[in-house]
């Protein structure tokens, strides 16, 4: 977001899931576009003399407007969603709406990025989401990304099952929204990549992905990582393959953007006058666009110590557990650099968050 959101009437700080002011009880809804909340009146709003609805799926949690010539009242993250729970499936649509908030969050971001999102209804391989719960089906989901389509399994949103999976997979951090961000780098190295040398300098980054990904998968399932992955890679999953390595190095440029934005947002800093980090003040910046990722990875170092220390204060682990080693810098440079060559202007956002017409439903 280019701004810490706020309440139109009261000026209140909000979260980016808020239906209702806490402060002012104003109803509202968010405007994907400006990143802003406007209030609502008979569940309406007028932008730029045009009317904005609230979505259709309201009721569960979601506070995006959608334009009033939108197909069937879904905003534009509802409509990225391809499957979800049958209506009457109440249970797994609780589930279901906090799996889109973090959806919602991750589009958001990806659009304040610059990143191109072209809907699965609209192209063969565009992105879509099918948010399914294996709890309700009694059948496994595999989480995972084929052809554009993100599968999440909306009973991961309970903490203690997705807690029980990260022990017993011995991994260090465990989200809906990193599933999200993982996935989504799947559909991204197909979109970003665009010519012979580009896909030529991803393998010399991180291996030939044209190799088995089946016998990839048996050996990593049956043998584990490499005793030395920590040298190189940013995960054991990472060690897998070069697409699982691809996809984890993107998610955790997500992780890193994502997380110094909203530091800038609300104005924190570590001032050197007063902290034992280091001799110079560190100011995050909401944007790293126009920076060298020495630049952004040298704010991250010190701002997630300070992270780390905060939530150690409070008895948890740490916000971020991982370790950037150089082969792994090199790695997220890469993605910094095809990321940054891939922004949208604001006209082509707009026509991305907007591509309706009479024929869709």
């Amino acid at each position: 977001m280019s701004s810490q959101p706020r309440c139109p009437h009261c000026r209140h700080f909000l979260y980016l899931d808020t239906l209702v002011c806490p402060n002012c009880e104003a109803e509202l809804g968010f405007h994907m576009l400006s990143r802003q909340f406007y209030g609502l009146r008979n569940n309406r709003t007028v932008i730029a003399e045009r009317t904005w609805y609230t979505c259709s799926n309201r009721d569960w949690a979601c506070n995006w407007l959608v334009r009033d010539d939108a197909p069937a009242g879904r905003c534009f993250s509802c409509r990225l969603t391809r499957t979800r729970p049958a209506a009457d499936d109440t249970v797994a649509l609780q589930k279901l709406a906090s799996t889109e908030e973090a959806k919602r969050r991750l589009i958001l971001q990806l659009a304040s990025l610059g990143l191109p999102i072209v809907g699965w209804d609209l192209k063969p391989g565009g992105l879509g989401f099918d948010l399914i719960s294996s709890l309700t089906d009694g059948r496994p989901v595999m989480i995972g990304h084929a052809n554009g389509i993100i599968t999440i399994d909306l009973a991961e949103s309970l903490d203690d099952r997705r807690e029980a999976l990260r022990v017993r997979l011995g991994e260090p951090y465990r989200t809906i929204l990193g599933h999200l961000r993982h996935e989504v780098g799947h559909y991204y190295q197909n979109v970003l990549l665009t010519d012979d040398a580009a896909w030529a300098q991803c393998r010399a980054m991180f291996g030939d992905e044209r190799a088995s990904y089946q016998d990839a998968l048996k050996r990593h399932y049956a043998m584990g990582a490499p005793e030395n992955w920590h040298e190189s890679f940013i995960s054991e999953y990472a060690t897998m393959h070069p697409w699982e390595d691809f996809a984890e190095t993107f998610a955790h440029y997500l992780h890193i953007t994502g997380t110094l934005q909203t530091a800038a947002a609300i104005g924190i800093r570590l001032d050197a006058a007063v902290t034992s980090l280091r001799d110079a003040d560190v100011v995050p910046r909401e944007s790293y666009e126009d920076e060298p990722i020495q630049r952004l990875l040298t704010d991250w170092e010190w701002m997630s110590q300070a992270f780390n220390r905060i939530n150690r204060s409070m008895g948890f682990r740490d916000l971020y557990p991982f370790e950037l080693v150089a082969p792994v810098r090199r790695k997220l440079g890469f993605m910094h650099e095809i990321v940054t060559k891939a922004p949208l202007t604001s006209e082509e956002q707009m026509a991305m968050a907007a591509p309706w017409d009479e024929e869709r439903t």
